[in-house]
């Protein structure tokens, strides 16, 4: 089989050879095994789903985090001729869907988000076709995500049984034996074969810097991009404060191209400014969490945490997205005492309090004596609970998960509803905990007065590979000695969307030439 599938890479995908875990996840999914894969970020684990979903005869379903990751995927394989492929997300136009919907028996591999996967019409239309592969991308996201703020991602394992049990595929670049564990038992995949690789990377350099106050970061950050001209993103965990600082650095450095990308913008603005990064035509980017996912950029030099990341796995995945040419890149962490207050402030609204959970217990027995259902509005159910999105949408789920809610009808058994409440109130503090406990452990990796890069990893795995390049600024970085290639500013071509669109505007255009 190895040397079918590698003229299968080749004639497909135009590689010569497989990257480290590729072709053993590929041959134990080929011979229909469900697997585990946790691969190092920038180590091509799209290959070991886009592969078999060429070969196999039936439909590969991807379960993706974010519409820009899909949209981006099924870009690059048009652009080498594999047509067969769709993504399915909240961006299509209701025609759009129709058609798509339609047609959904002529692709053999499909994006599609945990939310849209729960749509009993995409449902009904899946179940019709030939499902031989179930891949979760990100599956880490069930794990990081699933419980509280997208419960989605927990009901997957239903909608595989619903499809008649494909072999599923979960792939993620930085897993924990627990992480691992959640993910397995989520799926209900007891006896997925795992390939664990190492995920450290030993070209970024890992560099903490101790600030007094955010006016000490936005100098630092100044004075860095002051000096090198790479692609670089800065990573905030506040919206408002990723488009504050963008506006900051952009007027202290005129002559970079800095923009910010969150989650609430628009999704068209989010999908150009991610094409304008990808392209070389903005220098930074201030961004959330939401930027950067499966984003196949090789050139990216620095990554800087403007906040504080609440848990080492996110600030794995972040820094991974940095040097995935294997050249030298620089990861910067900013970090005054003050930081800690804002992820322990976001930890606290991620769950609801026992107090919290006793006022939603009570609303929703109101409502059942009242209507015996829910509103329809879930911004009205929220104030009546009095609680905000993220914590209603844990506890929907633990309410459908109880039988206390059955569609939009509200189900009440006093003895059940007892249990139920006792059985919620020990899960949200006991994910209260494990949260506290993540961050905790950043805190202390922060403050860690050995090498940097060989305490990041040691809950992941055994080792740790010796830095190709500076290792970390505990083991003495020096900014002096760092010098990677520099992004080249392109001058408008004839063909270029800033030309065309100058054209348009008659941009430059002189009176008499009018």
């Amino acid at each position: 089989m190895q040397s079918i599938l590698e003229t299968s890479l080749t004639q497909h995908f135009t590689y010569n050879s497989f990257r480290t875990g590729q072709l053993e996840i590929i041959q134990d999914v080929m011979n229909g095994n469900d697997v585990l894969g946790i691969l190092p970020t920038g180590s091509g684990k799209s290959i070991c789903y886009q592969l078999p979903a060429k070969l196999l005869d039936g439909v590969t379903i991807v379960v993706s985090p974010l519409i820009s990751l899909m949209i981006d995927q099924v870009k690059q394989l048009k652009a080498i001729n594999f047509k067969e492929v769709v993504a399915l997300n909240s961006f299509m136009t209701p025609f759009e869907r129709k058609e798509v919907y339609k047609n959904l028996h002529t692709y053999k591999l499909i994006y599609v988000s945990p939310e849209l996967l729960q749509k009993k019409e995409l449902q009904q239309k899946l179940e019709q076709l030939n499902i031989r592969l179930f891949v979760v991308d990100e599956a880490h996201c069930i794990s990081q995500w699933g419980h509280e703020f997208r419960p989605d991602y927990l009901k997957l394992n239903a909608i595989i049984k619903f499809l008649n049990n494909p072999t599923v595929m979960a792939l993620s670049a930085t897993a924990t034996p627990t992480v691992q564990l959640d993910i397995v038992n989520a799926l209900d995949k007891p006896n997925m074969i795992k390939h664990i690789y190492p995920m450290d990377r030993d070209n970024i350099t890992f560099n903490i810097q101790k600030v007094a106050n955010d006016q000490d970061k936005i100098s630092v950050m100044a004075e860095k991009l002051l000096i090198y001209r790479t692609p670089t993103l800065i990573y905030f965990s506040s919206r408002k404060a990723s488009e504050k600082v963008s506006a900051i650095l952009s007027k202290k450095l005129p002559s970079k191209r800095i923009s910010f990308y969150h989650g609430g913008m628009e999704q068209i603005d989010r999908i150009s400014i991610q094409q304008q990064f990808m392209n070389d035509q903005l220098d930074i980017i201030c961004c959330t969490s939401a930027f950067g996912m499966g984003i196949n950029k090789s050139n990216i030099r620095m990554v800087i945490h403007y906040h504080l990341p609440p848990q080492l796995e996110a600030y794995i995945q972040e820094v991974g997205r940095a040097g995935r040419d294997g050249q030298s890149s620089v990861s910067i962490l900013l970090f005054s005492e003050n930081d800690i207050y804002l992820p322990k402030n976001i930890i606290n609204k991620e769950l609801p309090s026992a107090k919290e959970i006793n006022v939603a217990f009570k609303e929703l027995y109101h409502l059942y004596v009242v209507q015996g259902k829910l509103p329809d509005n879930e911004s009205k159910i929220e104030n009546l609970m009095g609680v905000n999105e993220i914590q209603w949408r844990f506890l929907c789920y633990q309410f459908e998960k109880n039988g206390m809610i059955i569609g939009n009808t509200i189900n009440y058994n006093r003895k059940s509803w007892e249990l139920a409440y006792n059985e919620i109130t020990k899960l949200a503090l006991k994910r209260l905990r494990a949260k506290e406990n993540k961050l905790k452990e950043m805190l202390e990796w922060i403050h860690e007065e050995g090498c940097l890069r060989k305490h990041l990893y040691k809950g992941f795995q055994p080792s740790y590979s010796n830095p190709k390049y500076q290792c970390c600024s505990n083991c003495g970085f020096s900014w002096r000695e760092w010098k990677p290639k520099e992004t080249e500013i392109l001058k408008y071509t004839a063909d270029s969307w800033e030309s065309k669109l100058k054209n348009l505007l008659l941009i430059g255009v002189t009176n008499e030439a009018k």
